[in-house]
């Protein structure tokens, strides 16, 4: 009896000794199961992540290659957006204006102007914007200009061109016309977000006054030398004005019908008026401008018609502006400093 007692509980004890053997194996498999899961995760995230750096790494490349096969500094793709404020602007300059200025002097100063283009290098422009100068007759009047607004615009950080659209022939000059003429040609060269319409003899003294458009036309010339600094009469809007091209297409750009001098500035600010836009301006300090005397032009002598046309804009500028503006485009060249548009009008006036 004894024995089968003893024998017994020996059975007993072999029986809990394999069933402890037993759990510890399964917990240590069951342990090693989730040691190794979390290594394979572990080592499946690493995959991830080195696959996405070769990814990028081949996209990079690719980037590398289509910029440097577009001759374009690969940095542009990286480039943050320049600051809404310029590091680089002054202030008020003292303008002077040297009898003996040639074009070549102004080139040899601006050594990254190409085809009257400059975008700068150090970051991403915040607009891209075309500067359109109406123009005859006005060599050195426009090498003046030239001469200071580059560095201007350069201070200011923009993606800009100069277009000087140059009226050929003895009609009347047409100042208005030739400004839809630049809008509709530049925007054949590049995709423009603002339109600067630039007199050629006034020149800004102060790179605060921002050459971008807003969003209402802009007015920059608040007052000139010529007039003691002090904007030339309520509701003036000539000289130069910036719109955006949803803007100036909204009012159907210029009127086409002003020939000679006076009105068609005017004209405008009654299109931006009926369109419900507002007119704004820099503050009198910024917007100071320094006229560049001259006689008056012949072939542009007082508009003797412009007041009657005045009183007929809300009549015709749907049909009179961009939509109509028809001329005969006689060369593009693009100067080193500026692209040339010229022109010939005389048809058009013989037919209206």
């Amino acid at each position: 009896m004894a024995l089968n007692f003893y024998i017994f509980h020996l059975f007993y004890k072999f029986k809990v000794l394999v069933l402890v053997t037993l759990c510890s194996m399964a917990l240590g498999a069951t342990f090693c199961y989730f040691v190794d899961s979390r290594e394979q995760i572990f080592k499946a995230k690493s995959m991830v992540q080195d696959f996405r750096k070769v990814i990028s790494l081949h996209g990079s490349q690719k980037e590398e290659k289509i910029e440097s096969i577009a001759e374009v500094p690969i940095v542009k793709s990286f480039q943050s957006r320049c600051p809404t404020l310029s590091p680089y602007l002054r202030g008020t300059s003292k303008l002077t204006f040297k009898a003996s200025l040639t074009l070549e002097e102004v080139q040899k100063e601006n050594p990254q102007v190409a085809k009257g283009r400059y975008h700068p290098t150090e970051c991403s422009a915040l607009q891209r914007v075309a500067i359109l100068i109406p123009y005859r007759n006005r060599e050195k009047h426009l090498l003046y200009l030239l001469e200071h607004l580059h560095p201007f615009l350069q201070r200011q950080q923009l993606d800009y061109g100069i277009y000087v659209i140059h009226q050929a022939g003895s009609t009347k000059f047409n100042r208005a016309k030739l400004l839809n003429v630049g809008y509709i040609e530049a925007l054949k060269e590049a995709n423009w977000d603002c339109f600067v319409f630039h007199d050629v003899d006034l020149v800004p003294e102060n790179d605060f006054n921002s050459y971008m458009c807003d969003r209402q036309p802009k007015h920059l010339v608040v007052g000139r030398n010529s007039t003691g600094y002090r904007l030339r009469y309520k509701g003036y809007f000539g000289g130069v004005t910036a719109l955006t091209r949803d803007q100036f297409s909204k009012v159907n750009g210029f009127s086409n019908s002003y020939w000679g001098w006076g009105g068609e500035d005017d004209d405008l600010r009654i299109r931006v008026q009926m369109q419900k836009m507002k007119v704004v301006r820099p503050s009198a300090e910024v917007g100071r401008y320094t006229m560049i005397f001259h006689e008056r032009d012949r072939g542009n002598e007082v508009n003797q018609e412009r007041m009657k046309l005045l009183r007929q804009v809300s009549k015709t500028w749907k049909k009179d502006g961009l939509n109509s503006c028809s001329y005969k485009l006689l060369s593009v060249e693009h100067n080193p400093l500026y692209v040339n548009i010229t022109v010939d009008f005389s048809m058009q006036l013989k037919i209206s």
